[in-house]
């Protein structure tokens, strides 16, 4: 089945479509060791295509969920030798890569896949997937502070996306709380940035959902492969279906 080379560009997770177009325009890009600068040009599994001199990874495309324990790194590989989200997967045969991040001290949902087009679209903020994250936070968050959150906070400069949020329990011997937030923004280490910037400093961190998704039957260092009604409804809620 032949396919538009700036979408095989795409789902090989080049680049999005749009810089894939820029890119084959730009010269950068060979296909059987022709170098393609018009658009419209379709390629088939047989061809082989360069990008930069580099041949694409043109794999099946593969779809997992994992629960990640604290302490790992959301990487493919780690130059201080840390344990990756990658290394969990030992046994998938496929290149696969994270979509977005979580921080090293954060456990919880995390999707991983060599689907580079879907992960783009995934992290993108214009299809505003959902979030939720259950934090343990210090100091027992007021309702003006429940509503600073729900309204938008400044983070360097920038206003947080509204949120929903709820104390879920709290301690107040301990001086704690359990909250659950949940955002569709994905700005580095955001929800920890916004319960500081409220005054309740974050002790612990776990995602608990993505868009529809849970981590249902799974403990920490579990993972599994998508179903086949899970990945067309990903599909779905990025436009690609």
């Amino acid at each position: 089945m032949e396919e538009r080379l700036q979408k095989v560009m795409a789902n090989a997770g080049v680049a999005s479509r749009r810089a894939s177009e820029k890119l084959i325009l730009d010269g950068k890009v060979m296909v059987n060791g022709q170098v393609i600068k018009e658009l419209g040009v379709k390629v088939s599994p047989s061809d082989v295509v360069l990008v930069n001199g580099q041949a694409i990874d043109r794999e099946d495309k593969v779809y997992y969920l994992l629960y990640k324990p604290r302490g790992v790194i959301t990487a493919v590989k780690d130059d201080k030798g840390r344990k990756t989200v990658v290394d969990i997967l030992d046994d998938v045969s496929q290149r696969v890569y994270p979509v977005g991040r979580l921080d090293y001290d954060t456990s919880g949902l995390l999707l991983l896949t060599n689907d580079g087009q879907m992960a783009n679209r995934l992290m993108h903020p214009r299809y505003k997937v959902n979030k939720t994250y259950v934090a343990k936070v210090k100091g027992i968050p007021s309702n003006d502070v429940l509503k600073r959150l729900r309204l938008g906070v400044i983070i360097e400069g920038k206003k947080t996306a509204p949120a929903k949020v709820k104390v879920i329990s709290s301690d107040r011997q301990k001086q704690t709380a359990i909250v659950q937030l949940t955002i569709h923004e994905g700005r580095n280490h955001q929800v920890r940035n916004m319960l500081k910037a409220v005054g309740h400093p974050v002790q612990k961190l776990s995602r608990e959902t993505y868009g529809f998704l849970t981590l249902k039957g799974l403990t920490s260092g579990d993972y599994r492969a998508l179903t086949r009604d899970e990945i067309d409804e990903l599909k779905k809620m990025t436009g690609l279906k």
